[in-house]
Formats: structure tokens, sequence, C-alpha cells
């Protein structure tokens, strides 16, 4: 079964577009410890940085499944500033304090699966049986 992309970048694309058409101004909580080199670590404040991402703020913003880009002024001078995806914890908008925390466990990158049985094959868990996870929804068809 192929793994469905993170919803975090998709997430953070409508809540731009959202806080943006709102009228308001988009910011976003950057985790610095894993944000990398690309960013301007003189605002980093309890291990956080807190970027406005507006247009007005931003030059060439880029936001895709894997980082986020942009060139912007600090102090007066233009940084390019680039960050993994993962590395944004939320994003809201500045004047009504509205947005959206993301979840800590799709900060990373997703491990390897392990190798196990594929689809269709071994025992089939019952309603009375104990599973070793969640119980997968079944589909049938029905004529």
């Amino acid at each position: 079964m192929i793994k469905p992309p993170p919803k975090r970048p998709y997430l953070l694309r409508a809540m731009h577009q959202w806080i943006t058409d709102s009228g308001y101004t988009p910011h976003v909580i950057v985790d610095a410890a894993r944000a990398g080199e690309d960013i301007p670590h003189a605002y980093v404040q309890d291990g956080k940085l807190v970027l406005n991402l507006s247009y007005t703020a931003t030059q060439r913003l880029k936001i895709d499944n894997d980082s986020v880009e942009f060139d912007a002024r600090f102090a007066g001078v233009i940084h390019h500033v680039r960050f993994p995806v993962y590395a944004v914890m939320g994003v809201y908008a500045r004047e009504t304090g509205e947005g959206m925390m993301f979840p800590d466990q799709d900060t990373s990158p997703a491990p390897p699966e392990s190798p196990g049985p594929g689809p269709g094959t071994g025992p089939k868990a019952g309603p009375g049986d104990e599973g070793g996870g969640p119980k997968r929804p079944q589909l049938r068809v029905v004529k």
C-alpha cells in the first residue's frame, strides 16, 4: 500500500491562504532545532522562531511539500530563509490568534515500514480476536 503524503504542508498552505484571504497576517512558529541553518538565528527565542509569511513581508514565498522558502528583510538586510515543513509547529493570524498547531507525531520523516505479511495474507482477526493494532475498515461489494 502506498503511504499518503503528510498532511502538514497541505494544512499549512490552506491556513496561509485562509488567513490571507481574511485580510489578516499569517505567522508561523518554527522549531529552530529542526529548521536547519537557513533561518535568522539571531531572532530565535526559547528554541522557536516566529516568522511573518505575508506576501508583503516576503518575496518569492514558496510553500511546497518539503520546505518553506522565501526572501525577507531582517533589520534592513535581505536574508534567504528556508526550512523544512516538518519544522513548522503552527500557523496563526497575528491579529486574531486564530490558527492551527500541528501535532508532534508528524514532525519527522516517517520510519520505514517493517516487512510483514502483505495485504490479503495471513489470518484475519475477527470481532473477538485480539489484534496487534487498530482494526482497519473493510470494504465489501454489495449487490
